[in-house]
């Protein structure tokens, strides 16, 4: 039902006479790229390393658990102000971002319908991981990815509502509120197993966050690995949109340090910001790209998500190596200041969003 209709409202003209270069097999093929049927050893793969993949995530985030300090966490809900900035970027900066690139490169309907999905979707898990790396705040990380998610059961439908409407009824997009919830709950019980460790075994904690940081980093590169092999089919888009998939993830690290930094947040928050800004919740996008459009409307746009989650993840290394050398050849009393700010900062629950004015400004 919601597929016929989306056929109905996106008319982007017939699709090119089949190449001889696609395979046989082909279910779409334009001479650009081509959809195959998915085969029982693909589907099998696809199960176990979602099985694989999961129960890795969910120690990851134990992990990322165990260097939460409830005190902490706490003084980020009670005094959310860390917590609002990023849900200003998130559901702010991020549609309205989409919006803007989608216009200015003039994409189909159905293409900026997928961007938009992007820019709506709560930020990802791999976001705690990287703002660990960088040094960023864990408390303030685990707040943001869990508030979004959260947030997302209403922010997505209205986001979707506002910006899709000049290309299609954003009611005809299916909105997967059991993979919504199902990735609060993946997110929420292991960290809060984590912050029980860190609280009852602190020292214990310090090594399971240590051994979980370097799973952590692996098991990212090893989701963009998978998502490749899988999406195969798949590959060839638009140039179009390999460049929105090169500028939008920039466009959220970029804006979402400039805004948490004007709204006067540290800079070890202005940090995480950036990152939850930036890493969107690619594999939820994906969920709902299948679910909304027919297999001739994947063709046009399927792969933009793990376009998006490439270059997402590249950027976030070269923010973690630019951010690694600064901390190894930057002068040592300067990078000691940032360190004695931050521990000033949690001792005071006054203090523990930021407020206007940065620790580094008084």
């Amino acid at each position: 039902m919601q597929t016929n209709l989306l056929s109905q409202q996106f008319s982007a003209g017939s699709l090119a006479e089949n190449s001889t270069a696609c395979p046989a097999n082909a279910t779409i093929c334009d001479g650009t790229s081509c959809v195959l049927p998915e085969d029982n050893f693909n589907r099998t793969l696809s199960v176990v390393l979602s099985t694989v993949l999961t129960i890795m995530l969910a120690l990851v985030m134990f992990s990322m658990g165990c260097n939460v300090e409830i005190k902490n966490f706490l003084g980020h809900v009670k005094r959310p102000w860390g917590i609002f900035v990023g849900f200003l970027c998130q559901f702010g900066i991020m549609p309205l971002t989409a919006f803007l690139l989608s216009l200015a490169f003039n994409v189909l309907p159905i293409q900026a319908v997928v961007v938009i999905i992007m820019g709506c979707c709560p930020g990802g898990t791999a976001s705690n991981v990287i703002a660990y790396w960088v040094d960023g705040d864990m408390d303030l990380s685990i707040s943001m990815t869990t508030c979004s998610t959260l947030f997302a059961m209403g922010m997505m439908p209205l986001c979707l509502f506002i910006y899709t409407k000049m290309w299609t009824d954003s009611s005809a997009i299916v909105l997967p509120y059991d993979s919504i919830g199902l990735s609060l709950v993946a997110l929420i019980v292991p960290v809060s197993f984590g912050i029980f460790v860190n609280h009852k075994w602190p020292s214990k904690a310090k090594i399971i966050l240590k051994v979980g940081s370097i799973v952590g980093a692996v098991l990212i590169v090893l989701i963009a690995v998978v998502g490749g092999i899988l999406y195969k089919g798949s590959w060839s888009i638009p140039p179009k949109l390999w460049l929105i998939g090169t500028i939008f993830p920039a466009a959220g690290y970029t804006l979402g340090f400039f805004l948490a930094r004007i709204a006067g947040l540290s800079w070890h928050r202005c940090r995480t910001v950036s990152l939850e800004t930036g890493m969107q919740n690619s594999q939820l996008c994906t969920t709902i790209v299948q679910l909304s459009f027919t297999p001739e409307q994947l063709e046009l746009m399927f792969t933009f998500p793990l376009v998006y989650s490439i270059f997402q993840l590249l950027f976030a290394l070269l923010i973690l190596g630019g951010y690694r050398l600064y901390r190894r050849y930057h002068v040592k009393t300067n990078t000691d200041v940032e360190k004695t700010a931050q521990k000033e900062d949690s001792k005071s629950s006054a203090e523990v969003n930021g407020g206007f004015v940065s620790d580094e400004m008084k």
